[in-house]
């Protein structure tokens, strides 16, 4: 990751490990809308390490955030773990605590370390469901880059924090609305539509969490890559496999207008808030 990282603002974002996925269990089945961002995610699980630098470097932050909390009984687990960023980060610093790996998509989890080398630890389930019952009366839960693929984020935030274990602990990152001004203002003088996923508004992500949470930590932080041009950013994206979004392609030509119209730095920037909160 390279560019300047500082806190405040909010943000809008795609791309992210997630939510997405499968089902553990008979009964449940995922929607349309989990099943194309699990397809997504798994046609591009093979590079998503190498492409997910700023994934990985959230990762870290909240293992740092994680690491010296002082948890209740119960279990532990990272949503929407993918290939295990998180608990991969937090294992170095805290190997006493030990994350259940929870994501939809399968082909993630066979790249996931920690899945792999303790299958106990695998959990493949679609959190568009809600938790898994193993989960309530958690004493952790973790989660980067995964709640803006869930339909009302605010209903899960509030779901996660009310199954915590009184003392538990969530801390989580999650881009928000604001992200991609660049795309935004290349997309507006170009005349065409914006097709960036629409994220959640952090002060809606607050919200939700003030009513479980005593919150420690709740700041967004902006972050800024330098991706070369237009083209090169889009195919991160793509690479990822986060570009699933609900808004209608552009056409070929719409997609030229807005590659004129992007910004001749090829800076552009995230804003990913990070919450920190213990149940009362």
């Amino acid at each position: 990751m390279s560019g300047t990282s500082q806190a405040g603002g909010t943000v809008q974002a795609a791309g992210t490990v997630q939510a997405r996925g499968t089902v553990q269990g008979p009964g449940t089945k995922p929607g349309p809308g989990t099943t194309r961002i699990c397809d997504s995610f798994g046609r591009q699980a093979h590079r998503y390490n190498q492409q997910a630098q700023l994934q990985r470097a959230i990762a870290w932050r909240l293992a740092r955030q994680c690491a010296h909390l002082n948890l209740p009984t119960g279990p532990s687990a990272d949503l929407g773990a993918g290939t295990g960023l998180v608990g991969q980060a937090l294992q170095q610093l805290a190997p006493q605590i030990a994350l259940e790996q929870v994501d939809g998509c399968p082909q993630l989890l066979a790249r996931n370390p920690l899945a792999s080398r303790n299958p106990a630890t695998r959990r493949h389930w679609d959190l568009e469901q809600g938790l898994p019952a193993g989960l309530h009366g958690a004493a952790l839960l973790t989660s980067s880059f995964t709640l803006q693929w869930l339909n009302q984020p605010e209903r899960h935030l509030t779901q996660w924090a009310q199954a915590l274990a009184p003392g538990g602990w969530l801390v989580l990152a999650v881009p928000t609305k604001g992200c991609f001004p660049q795309w935004h203002g290349a997309a507006q003088r170009a005349q065409v539509p914006c097709t960036a996923l629409p994220l959640p508004r952090s002060t809606d992500l607050l919200s939700a969490a003030a009513g479980p949470l005593r919150l420690l930590h709740g700041r967004e932080h902006r972050f800024s890559r330098t991706y070369g041009d237009g083209p090169s950013f889009l195919r991160q994206i793509r690479q990822l496999g986060a570009g699933v979004s609900p808004n209608p392609p552009l056409s070929p030509g719409q997609w030229r207008a807005l590659l004129r119209q992007w910004p001749a730095s090829g800076i552009v920037s995230w804003q990913v808030l990070v919450l920190v909160g213990q149940k009362r």
